[in-house]
């Protein structure tokens, strides 16, 4: 194979030969990488016996939805190009100093974490740990991280992480309703303190719910009638209160407390727990994660132990492995609550995860005395602050602050408030605007002269204010601003781990350690079906960290952020190419809240045409358990239908329940390509049946990955569809999250999508509530998304997702001769994934899916898609990112595999004590004692050419019932240290 342009060839070449042989879209697609010719391609096309790509297409898609190259996407560029047009968007935000607080902080990411995790692929590019055994690094990383949160909160469990302040709030909510059995009233109560995007995402999950949502002062939460209750502390403007009296009048009453917090706060406050707090809630951003314009952050989630199969989200827990030692699992994994598909109460998938690392690594980092010394350094230049303003000084300039407690916040009145503000404009600060009063918030990075500036453009610069003056009177004098009922007065991580790593040597190697023990994307292909785990460029990642991006509060005025919102416009362009829809929401960050959002959607369309009755929600058997949870959370009824011997949707049962339903029928949920991995044939014919009776098609956007560009949810008929801009469009899954799902929808729906309290989009949709705490979401990975629509154009896109077919297709080809393909499409092809059948092997042989899982790991593997939407199978998607090189070492793997099985099956090899049986080897085992009726060898590198990707297991197979028999979900104790 030719590997580059030789001089001569280069003499026949023309100027636009040689600019396309320099973009990104070879670099993107394995098998084209730049300066190589189409010969890898070629191949993989001659061995399935297809012409060519297009040939390949029409064999694959239906006819009828088919379309000719559509995207009126320009052309891809260079990675130089689209990076220096975004810097230039970059350019266009103005980076003031942030003193709005509300929730969000500005703070300083060390540059250890930033270089080492943020932007470390080892970091963002791994999977969810439902493989735990290559996933150890994280699983500890999150433990530290659930042991942070219980340490601060008082509480006795903590899960690891939600997607942000506002949804955990109403995740709050949603758990304390199904939790209080005794108490029926339907009414939820907010703290008038509450942020106020809190309060806007959880009226609208109570709308979805049919419950009431009062407002009011705290304490008269106490003789109110209402199932539950949420507070701030410290509030919007700053207060910090007791609630203690009120919570226990809530209790008396069979309701239970939720309380959002900051951590940073609560270095200094007394926790929540200590006041009788149920839930305590809120959001890790000021823990060492940027803005970003909203996100992503890792919203934090802690209870009391009687509540562990309630609590959404996962919970990283302590169990032991093979050898009996301790090893690191999501713990009681099925109370993740989608997995109960229709019987869910939260539709909860994607956490936070690598935002929660981040955050758990600025606490080791720091350590409690670190955190000590910057949260008390905060709170001393905010006492200073508030000891000038209120000075004769300060008083004969009109100001009065208004509340009588604080940790970093401050509400004053001004005389003049439009001086105050021109002031502030002039001196790039932005401060909290409330109606009748401001705000001014301090941070990490707020300096003395910081606080100086303050008093300019609070008081004017002859105000003769001297801060270190101010400074030496409270230190003679002593502070009041933090009462002592409400301070804290109790040890914090005090586990080894947040008491060793506090140089930067050490915190590296930790670091290091950690990422050792995980298998990510930069060590070999991830074949998850559904999951898209494609390449996610270092280009496209670069402009996360600028600061332009990073460092903007996401209630910055719109004047400040005109970079930001070009370059959500021009994503939202590409999306609607992409979609076939004339609208996008670009608020929801996860998939489930794309789904959430988008059936808020129909049922609030249906409720403006009087037809509000219109609950039903149909939803194929093969669904992602998401959907029927999803559902639930809107309050629909869901109904399943069947599906046939062949994958596809039982369009025969699906018309009998529709037209049985037909009064009722509120949507249909629908994947396409089926989750089966086909395209199945009529799936027009079931839009116009779903419409004929009065419905919407909700289109799952799990697979879209096989759509961009041959066709598109709008032209197959969909009303809606979510996209998973971590699978489709480049984000990284960052170990189990971040995630963004923005939806499209027609035309009909567009007014009837979230908006924002705080901060409204200006569409056909302002004055609706929110579903996320952000207007935008994780509005700072947006930019990756567009960067890989960019580089890729829209040409290149359509040959991405005819490479992925292509892939697909060659990868089942080679492994179809050694194990059944579940199912196929026309022409017996494959969409873009497929699915082994593992369930002979193991009526044979005594063979599990979880033992071939299990051994993948030895070959250097990450288990492909176990069990879903199939139990006893394996779905298996290359992606077009992956060479032909990749995959062949994958197909080898499953084939050896498939060797040693064939070995137990003629008893070559014991039933039970085999490399399967047993595996993974970990290097501990297979340099120990050797008993086992098989070699070393055998065990550790079952192919010649393992040596260069041997990657080590850093822990045996783990045992899951022992784990769930015994909830540890917090990091093990100090005597495990001392021993």
């Amino acid at each position: 194979m030719s590997t580059s342009i030789t001089q001569q060839s280069l003499k026949t070449h023309t100027l636009k030969d040689l600019e396309q042989r320099d973009n990104f879209v070879g670099r993107h697609i394995g098998s084209n990488g730049a300066g190589v010719d189409n010969s890898e391609e070629n191949a993989m096309l001659q061995s399935i016996g297809a012409e060519s790509l297009e040939a390949l297409t029409a064999e694959i898609v239906p006819a009828d939805i088919l379309q000719e190259p559509f995207l009126e996407i320009a052309d891809s560029r260079t990675e130089f190009e689209a990076l220096n047009y975004l810097k230039s968007l970059a350019a266009k935000n103005k980076v003031f100093k942030s003193y709005i607080g509300m929730g969000y902080h500005d703070t300083i990411i060390p540059p250890v974490i930033l270089r080492n995790v943020m932007e470390n692929p080892g970091w963002y590019t791994a999977y969810t740990p439902y493989q735990p055994e290559i996933a150890q690094g994280r699983l500890e990383s999150l433990l530290n991280f659930q042991q942070m949160v219980i340490d601060f909160t008082g509480m006795e469990l903590a899960n690891a992480s939600l997607l942000d302040e506002g949804t955990a709030a109403a995740e709050a909510m949603a758990m304390i309703k199904r939790s209080v059995r005794k108490n029926k009233s339907n009414t939820f109560y907010l703290d008038e303190n509450c942020l106020p995007q809190t309060i806007d995402v959880v009226k609208t999950r109570a709308e979805a719910f049919g419950w009431e949502v009062q407002v009011g002062p705290a304490a008269d939460a106490a003789n109110a009638d209402v199932f539950g209750a949420l507070f701030q502390y410290p509030g919007k403007n700053g207060e910090v209160s007791d609630f203690s009296d009120v919570i226990a009048a809530l209790h008396e009453n069979n309701a239970m407390a939720a309380v959002a917090s900051d951590l940073m706060a609560l270095v200094m406050l007394k926790a929540p727990g200590e006041m009788g707090a149920d839930i305590v809630l809120g959001n890790a951003q000021h823990f060492g994660v940027p803005m970003g314009f909203g996100g992503p952050h890792a919203a934090f989630f802690a209870t009391r132990d009687a509540f562990k199969r309630s609590i959404p989200g996962r919970i990283i827990g302590v169990s032991i492995d093979a050898q009996g030692k301790p090893a690191l699992r999501m713990a009681l994994q099925t109370r993740e609550q989608h997995i109960r598909r229709e019987k869910a109460n939260s539709n909860i998938c994607t956490a936070q995860v690598l935002l929660a690392n981040l955050s758990a690594f600025y606490a080791v980092y720091h350590g409690p005395k670190g955190l000590q010394t910057i949260a008390g350094r905060i709170h001393r230049l905010t006492d200073i602050l508030a000891a000038g303003l209120s000075s004769p000084q300060g008083q004969s300039k009109g100001v009065e602050i208004t509340n009588n407690q604080w940790f970093d916040t401050l509400t004053v009145k001004v005389a003049d408030r439009d001086a105050v503000l021109a002031r502030a404009e002039a001196a790039e600060i932005n401060l909290r605007i409330d109606a009748d009063t401001l705000g001014v918030t301090l941070s990490e990075k707020t300096s003395a002269a910081d606080v100086a500036e303050l008093f300019d453009v609070i008081l004017g610069s002859d105000h003769g204010l001297d801060v270190y003056a101010l400074d030496a009177d409270i230190v003679a004098n002593g502070s009041t601003s933090i009462a002592e009922n409400v301070t804290r007065n109790t040890e914090f991580l005090t586990h080894p781990t947040f008491n060793s790593h506090h140089t930067e040597h050490e915190m590296l190697r930790y670091m290091k350690r950690l990422e050792a023990k995980d298998l990510a994307m930069n060590h070999s292909m991830i074949t998850l079906g559904s999951c898209t785990m494609k390449l996610n460029a270092t280009t496209e990642m670069i402009p996360v960290t600028w600061p332009e991006f990073s460092n903007i509060h996401p209630f910055a005025p719109q004047s400040q952020t005109e970079g930001y919102e070009q370059m959500i416009a021009e994503l939202d362009d590409y999306l609607k190419q992409a979609t076939g829809f004339p609208a996008i929401c670009m608020q929801p960050n996860s998939g489930a809240q794309g789904e959430y959002a988008g059936l808020l959607a129909i049922k609030k369309y249906h409720e403006s045409r009087g037809e509000g009755h219109r609950n039903v929600c149909l939803i194929p058997r093969s669904a992602h358990g998401t959907n029927p949870a999803s559902a639930q959370m809107a309050s629909m009824r869901v109904v399943v239908t069947d599906c046939d011997e062949h994958g596809n949707v039982d369009f025969a049962d699906l018309k009998a329940k529709a037209e049985e339903l037909s009064d009722q029928l509120s949507c249909l949920m629908l994947t396409y390509p089926s989750t089966h991995g086909i395209y199945e044939q009529g799936v027009r014919e079931i839009c116009d049946l779903i419409h004929e009776h009065g419905g919407q098609v909700y289109m799952d956007g799990a697979n879209l990955n096989a759509q961009v560009g041959i066709t598109s949810p709008g032209h197959i008929g969909a009303d809606v569809t979510h996209m998973n801009l971590h699978k489709t469009f480049a984000i990284p899954h960052g170990g189990g999250g971040p995630g963004m799902g923005p939806i499209g929808v027609a035309a009909h729906l567009a007014p009837f999508v979230a908006n924002h309290a705080v901060r409204p989009i200006d569409n056909e949709s302002k004055g609706n509530g929110a579903v996320s705490a952000a207007p935008y979401g994780s509005a700072s990975i947006l930019n990756i998304s567009w960067m890989y629509i960019t580089l890729m154009g829209g040409n290149g896109l359509r040959k991405a997702t005819q490479t992925a077919l292509l892939k697909a297709n060659y990868l089942a080809k080679r492994l179809s001769t050694h194990y059944p393909i579940l199912y196929s499409g026309q022409n017996g092809r494959v969409a873009h994934e497929c699915i082994v059948d593992l369930r002979p092997i193991k009526a044979e042989t005594g063979i599990t899916e979880v033992d071939i899982a299990k051994r993948l790991m030895d070959y250097g593997f990450h288990a492909p898609t176990m069990s879903f939407p199939v139990a006893g199978t394996f779905m298996i998607e290359p992606t077009e990112s992956e060479s032909q090189a990749e995959i062949d070492r994958f197909a080898d793997a499953m084939i050896a595999i498939k060797g040693e099985i064939d070995a137990v099956q003629r008893g070559e090899l014991d039933a039970e004590n085999n490399p399967l049986k047993n595996a993974p080897h970990t290097a501990e085992v297979v340099t120990g004692d050797w008993e086992r009726p098989y070699s070393r060898e055998l065990a550790a590198y079952p192919v010649k050419d393992l040596g260069a990707h041997k990657f080590w297991p850093s822990v045996g197979r783990i045992d899951d019932v022992y784990g769930d028999r015994n909830l540890i979900c917090s990091c093990p104790a100090i005597e495990n240290y001392e021993d």
